[in-house]
C-alpha cells in the first residue's frame, strides 16, 4: 500500500526535472509520459486501497461482534450443560432411592404373602382341632347322661362367696376343680382376648377404651372370672393374676397376698379392678408362672383363663410375628418356671390361627392332674 506521503516524495522527485526544460507536445520523452501515468496509477491504488481497508474494517467489526455473539452463547450453553449434568446426577440418585424403596415393598409384600399363608394353614388345623375337641366334649356330655352325672340346681347352695347369675343349667362342665387351700386365678388380658379372629382383633385394637371393653370375648373372659370366684369354697384363700408381657395382681394393694374368700368386700373390688382392665399387648405364659412361685405360701390350684399359647417368653421379641413352633417353645419355657405339684385347670378361649394351643394345654392338665376345658360360646 502507497501512502499520500510516498506520493508527494515521488512528485518533488519529478517535478525538477519537468521545469528545466519547457514542455511541448514536441519535446515529451517516452519516460515522461510513462511517470505520468504511473503517478495515475498510484492515485488510483491509494483511492481503491482506502476503500478496500475500510470495508475490511467494517468486516472485522462485524467479524468480532458476531465471535463475541457466540462467545456469550457458549459460556450460557457450558452453564446449562452443567446445570443439566448437575439435574441428571439428582435424578439418578433419587431414581436409585426409589428402586430400593420400591424392593423393600416387595419384599415386605411378599413376607406378608407368606405369612398369611402360614396363618390360614394354620387356621385349617386349628378349625379341625376345635371341631376334634368339640366332638369329644360332645361325647363326654352324653357318657355323663347316660352314667346319670346330673347335677341339681340347688346343689352347693350356701357354699358360694358370690352370687352369679345366668342362663339356666351352666353346670354341664365337669371335671374342673374350683377348689384348695389357696387358688390362684390367672387372666390373659393380652390384646388377643378382645375377639377370636385375627382380623377383629386389628380392628378392635385401634378403636376406643369403651369398644374394648365391651367386645364379646372380653365379656365372656370376665363372666368366666366371675363364675370361678363365684364358686371359690368359704374355707379357701385366693388371689386373681392379670398377665399380657407382664404378671402383676388385679389389685396392686394386695401383690404377694393370699385374699380370704370370705371378704366379700376385697372379692367385689378385685372382680370390679379386672371389668375395667383393656386387654393389649402380647402374652407372656412365663411371667404368669413365675408370679406363682412367688408366692408363699404356694398355691396348691391353679385356674389358667387364656385363648392360646403365648407370643413371647420373659422378653420382647425381635420380630412383631411368631410362628406356631415359637409359641410352643414359650410355652414350654413357661412351663420350666411352673412349680412341680400344682394342678393347673385351663380355660380355653379359643383364638383362630392357634392350631396346637389345645393339645399342649390338654398335655399341661394330664401332666399337672388338672383339667382341661373348651367351653362352648354360651357359657357361663
Amino acid at each position: 500500500m502507497v501512502s499520500a506521503r510516498t506520493f508527494c516524495l515521488l512528485s518533488s522527485l519529478f517535478c525538477p526535472l519537468m521545469h528545466r526544460r519547457t514542455v511541448t507536445p514536441f519535446n515529451l520523452s517516452f519516460l515522461d509520459i510513462m511517470f505520468c501515468g504511473f503517478g495515475a496509477v498510484v492515485l488510483l491504488v491509494l483511492i481503491l486501497n482506502r476503500e478496500t481497508v475500510q470495508r475490511r474494517q467494517q468486516t472485522n467489526e462485524d467479524l468480532r461482534s458476531e465471535v463475541s455473539r457466540l462467545e456469550r452463547a457458549l459460556v450460557a450453553a457450558e452453564q446449562g450443560l452443567v446445570a443439566a449434568r448437575n439435574d441428571l446426577e439428582q435424578t439418578d440418585q433419587e431414581l436409585a432411592e426409589t428402586q430400593g424403596r420400591a424392593d423393600r415393598v416387595i419384599q415386605t409384600e411378599q413376607q406378608t404373602r407368606e405369612e398369611l399363608a402360614r396363618m390360614e394353614q394354620q387356621t385349617l388345623a386349628r378349625q379341625e382341632s376345635v371341631k376334634q375337641l368339640q366332638s369329644d366334649l360332645k361325647s363326654l356330655e352324653q357318657s355323663n347322661k347316660r352314667l346319670g352325672a346330673r347335677v341339681r340346681g340347688d346343689q352347693g347352695k350356701g357354699t358360694r362367696v358370690r352370687a352369679f347369675l345366668g342362663d339356666g343349667e351352666r353346670q354341664y362342665l365337669t371335671g374342673l376343680k374350683v377348689g384348695g387351700k389357696r387358688i390362684l386365678i390367672l387372666i390373659d388380658v393380652s390384646a388377643s382376648m378382645l375377639d377370636e379372629t385375627l382380623v377383629n382383633i386389628i380392628r378392635l385394637r385401634n378403636m376406643d377404651d369403651a369398644s374394648k371393653r365391651h367386645s364379646a370375648k372380653w365379656q365372656r373372659a370376665l363372666a368366666v372370672v366371675e363364675w370361678l370366684v363365684a364358686n371359690l369354697p368359704r374355707s379357701s384363700q385366693y388371689q386373681i393374676v392379670a398377665f399380657d408381657t407382664r404378671a402383676a395382681s388385679i389389685l396392686p394393694a394386695t401383690e404377694g397376698r393370699w385374699l380370704k374368700a370370705t371378704d366379700a368386700g376385697t372379692l367385689n373390688q378385685a372382680v370390679a379392678a379386672l371389668g375395667q382392665r383393656i386387654p393389649a399387648g402380647g402374652t407372656s405364659l412365663q411371667r404368669a408362672f413365675e408370679a406363682a412361685a412367688k408366692l408363699s405360701p404356694r398355691p396348691d390350684n391353679i385356674l389358667l383363663v387364656t385363648d392360646g399359647l403365648p407370643t413371647q417368653g420373659r422378653s420382647k421379641p425381635t420380630r412383631n410375628t411368631v410362628s406356631a413352633e415359637q409359641r410352643l417353645r414359650h410355652f414350654q419355657s413357661a412351663v420350666d418356671a411352673l412349680p412341680a405339684g400344682i394342678p393347673v385347670n385351663t380355660i380355653l378361649l379359643p383364638m383362630e390361627g392357634d392350631a396346637y394351643a389345645a393339645f399342649a394345654f390338654w398335655q399341661l392338665a394330664v401332666s399337672s392332674k388338672g383339667a382341661f376345658l373348651t367351653p362352648s360360646r354360651d357359657w357361663p
